[in-house]
């Protein structure tokens, strides 16, 4: 079975389900994109390690990380193997250096742990041909999602992770840049305290560019 890569192009707030995010994952060598929405938790564990931000504490999957080190199991890659009844479906490819083995995970989860051990992630021609859509027919959805109705959601987004495509959220505001390098200093210690990584994202970019 051919597998395609893909590459993460982006993580937003789901317009059409309250309280979760859509990762979106793009062909590398090609135009489609696999839509995906996931929880607020796994949404925050990819986006603190695509920022490079170190959270005071050990999320799960940085846990996952450390266990596995510590009994010599490497990650190879990250497949999407599946699509059945909306819901994705991903395995974790492993290696004990002696036996290579998979283990059945949900994407958001599996795509966390791949970030921290910077593996490839792949899909399957299966599921980018049910799932998958050009980036215009995403914009138009986002769109379309953007001029409903608002109305109650009753789906639990833990139970899988559906293909639906979400518009972009707005950006956050970026910290004034009158506050002084000490008062940031102060700022992203705070919002690492929270775990309020977003903010502490914006906060370290105003230190970089201020830092040169």
């Amino acid at each position: 079975m051919k597998k395609i890569p893909l590459e993460i192009l982006g993580l937003s707030s789901s317009q059409s389900q309250s309280g979760s995010f859509a990762l979106i994952l793009g062909e590398k060598h090609g135009n489609r994109r696999l839509p995906i929405i996931i929880g607020m938790f796994e949404a925050q564990s990819i986006a603190i390690q695509i920022e490079k931000i170190s959270p005071n504490r050990p999320l799960t999957h940085d846990l996952f990380k450390a266990f596995a080190e510590h009994v010599h199991v490497a990650i190879l890659e990250v497949v999407i193997s599946d699509l059945k009844e909306g819901v994705f479906y991903s395995r974790i490819v492993c290696s004990d250096g002696a036996t290579t083995f998979e283990i059945d995970a949900r994407p958001s989860d599996a795509i966390a742990i791949g970030l921290r051990f910077g593996v490839p992630i792949f899909t399957v021609e299966s599921v980018l041909s049910e799932a998958g859509i050009i980036l215009s027919d995403l914009d138009e959805a986002s769109e379309e999602e953007e001029d409903e109705e608002d109305h109650d959601e009753d789906e639990d987004d833990n139970e899988g992770e559906t293909a639906r495509p979400a518009a972009k959220a707005p950006e956050a505001r970026e910290p004034s840049g009158q506050v002084s390098l000490d008062e940031l200093t102060k700022m992203l210690a705070q919002a690492l305290e929270k775990e309020d990584y977003e903010k502490a994202a914006k906060i370290r970019d105003e230190l970089n560019k201020r830092n040169g």
